[in-house]
């Protein structure tokens, strides 16, 4: 692996308001309202992004009857073929929750390790491609 293995993170919340205003005062940060899909009825708020510097970034997440409090965390790995690291995740024991998917522009899996923990594998796409002429995507 010649990158990071952590491309993003999303943490759930029930009360997005109060969670934006303990992130921002911990981390001196101003999140970001992130669009999303109207017919999700999903509220992203990110966290600031510096490029070419170390770590990665995130977002806090309000989904109806979406998980929250405790481990409700969400890790999104980056790969170069999602699909690849899912079939690894389940020969070592571990079961694919959501096969690969496009979304956005990237395409996942959706994976639980042995210890039950979710975790995502994501491929970036080519943008300049739509998810059916894009290999990577589909």
């Amino acid at each position: 692996m010649n990158r990071n293995p952590v491309g993003w993170f999303e943490i759930y919340v029930q009360d997005i308001d109060r969670a934006k205003r303990f992130y921002e005062s911990v981390f001196q940060v101003k999140l970001e309202r992130l669009n999303s899909p109207t017919e999700m009825n999903i509220e992203l708020w990110s966290f600031p992004m510096i490029k070419d510097q170390m770590g990665a970034s995130g977002a806090l997440v309000k989904m109806a009857d979406g998980p929250s409090g405790g481990n409700a965390v969400l890790v999104y790995f980056t790969c170069a073929d999602c699909a690849v690291e899912a079939a690894r995740a389940t020969a070592s024991g571990g079961q694919i929750v959501r096969t690969k998917c496009p979304l956005d522009n990237m395409a996942l899996s959706l994976c639980s390790e042995i210890l039950k923990t979710i975790w995502l594998v994501c491929t970036p796409c080519d943008s300049t491609k739509s998810y059916k002429s894009n290999p990577r995507c589909t």
